[in-house]
């Protein structure tokens, strides 16, 4: 299995809502790291998984809702608290709606919040995610 990274760094604000987590109960802000891994089993017949150009032009269209935002106001954070592991899921299946028609068999998303904390979320393309 072929596997292609990239990493894009941007800034979001949230808060954390249904616990007492400190100052993080108040909007604050965090410089995220997004790291995206594609998953495939062949190259084209120029010796690439993807095409990365348009890779990175679909992950730079994705964060251009979320940065610089406030996640809490945002519709798709309605009725979730605004965590490191709803927000990597919620951009991996963007991320992949993004590269639908790119022959790929899984993606993964690693969400960094700061330099010693990130979630992922693996999504297969068969429909085992998690």
């Amino acid at each position: 299995m072929y596997r292609l990274g990239l990493r894009r760094r941007f800034l979001a604000h949230h808060y954390l809502v249904g616990g007492d987590w400190g100052r993080e109960n108040l909007p604050n802000t965090h410089h995220y790291t997004l790291e995206v891994e594609l998953h495939g089993t062949h190259l084209d017949e120029h010796g690439y998984l993807v095409d990365l150009v348009r890779v990175e032009a679909a992950v730079d269209r994705v964060l251009q809702r979320y940065a610089n935002r406030l996640l809490n106001h945002l519709p798709e954070f309605q009725g979730l608290n605004p965590s490191l592991e709803h927000f990597a899921r919620l951009l991996a299946h963007q991320l992949d709606e993004a590269l639908a028609d790119l022959p790929l068999q899984a993606l993964t998303v690693r969400l960094w919040e700061n330099e010693g904390a990130w979630a992922a979320y693996h999504l297969h393309r068969d429909g085992r995610n998690g």
